[in-house]
């Protein structure tokens, strides 16, 4: 390798406008780590949240690379690595100490996530331990596998993992984010029937496009949850993607099925829920919190996804050089992922 310097995006503090581009040499790897030379990131609401200091318990260390999601390519490794060799084309688990089983107890405190407080992958190089790497499908581009670790990992273990989603069952999904748009894909591809909600009639057409059995837009119908309920002929919906928390959660005890499963991944409307106890104890239903996924059903995923031929849909892709644009579009609510080309 030629090149001894690279350009990251960084913050010498908290707050978006304090973004900067600067130069840095590029590292060299320990005996397990890998060098992996960027190729795309792709953005999530987290990673604003991070910038903004309105998510980390403790700030991280200054100056701070910000960004959980990448793909690249290996152009180094360490002398004691031995899970992938340069020329592999791989990504980053977000819970780097997640390899498979129970979370380690550092996730309570927000510890061992890339992208904050670990530094992040906003670079055109980075190091990662070869624990947390994780091969690339094949079957997709570089814009298009740059938006798994997060989104698509947190969807597929809510339904996969969490909720063992199951060929005829009924999954609604709220909004159309990252997460909620792989979580359709995933569970259609699974043979599940999806109900999208939103409150946009544009984009409730678009996710009905990606094969949603139907759509609910919630500004014409505030009390979804019994619109779900009619849609399923009294049934309910057995697995539910909770996106919004806040009062959002009592729509989705109304319209979860009995022995149904509320994934509580997003917080869009406040991150203190609430909820009618008594409905949730008659319809015998799961409430259970979930936070991306580990390492192992990183792999599962990515072998279904070349499988069952799934592409992630990409709202818009941006240069290395238009970051602060990325977060605009981020800002604006987009139909799919936000993707920065770093190469």
């Amino acid at each position: 390798m030629t090149n001894t310097v690279m350009k990251a995006w960084q913050l010498p503090a908290m707050g978006m406008a304090r973004l900067e581009v600067v130069q840095r040499p590029i590292p060299a790897p320990g005996p397990n780590e890998l060098l992996v030379k960027v190729a795309a990131v792709s953005l999530n609401y987290r990673d604003a949240l991070v910038i903004e200091g309105a998510l980390l318990p403790v700030p991280p260390t200054m100056p701070f690379v910000p960004v959980s999601d990448m793909v690249g390519q290996v152009v180094a490794a360490g002398s004691a690595t031995t899970r992938f060799k340069p020329g592999d084309q791989v990504l980053a688990n977000f819970w780097t100490q997640w390899l498979d089983g129970q979370p380690p107890a550092a996730m309570i405190q927000h510890g061992l996530s890339l992208g904050g407080p670990l530094p992040g992958m906003l670079a055109q190089y980075v190091l990662i331990h070869e624990d947390v790497a994780v091969a690339a499908p094949g079957s997709l581009s570089d814009e298009e596998a740059c938006t798994l670790p997060v989104a698509a990992l947190t969807a597929w273990f809510a339904l996969a993992e969490a909720g063992h989603v199951r060929a005829g069952q009924t999954v609604v999904v709220q909004g159309t984010g990252g997460v909620s748009l792989f979580g359709l894909q995933f569970a259609t591809a699974l043979g599940a029937r999806v109900i999208v909600t939103s409150r946009s009639d544009g984009k409730l057409s678009r996710a009905a496009g990606l094969g949603s059995w139907a759509t609910i837009n919630t500004s014409q119908t505030p009390d979804w949850g019994r619109a779900v309920v009619e849609l399923t002929e009294g049934e309910g919906a057995d697995q539910i993607l909770e996106m919004m928390g806040g009062d959002n959660l009592a729509q989705s005890v109304r319209a979860v099925a009995g022995g149904g499963n509320i994934l509580q991944i997003g917080f869009m409307k406040g991150t203190d829920i609430r909820l009618p106890a008594i409905p949730l104890q008659l319809r015998r239903a799961a409430l259970r919190g979930v936070s991306v996924g580990h390492r192992r059903s990183f792999e599962d995923m990515n072998r279904a996804i070349d499988v069952l031929r799934i592409k992630p849909v990409i709202d818009r892709v941006f240069s290395f050089a238009e970051v602060p644009q990325a977060f605009a579009r981020l800002k604006e609510g987009p139909f799919g992922k936000v993707v920065i080309r770093t190469a």
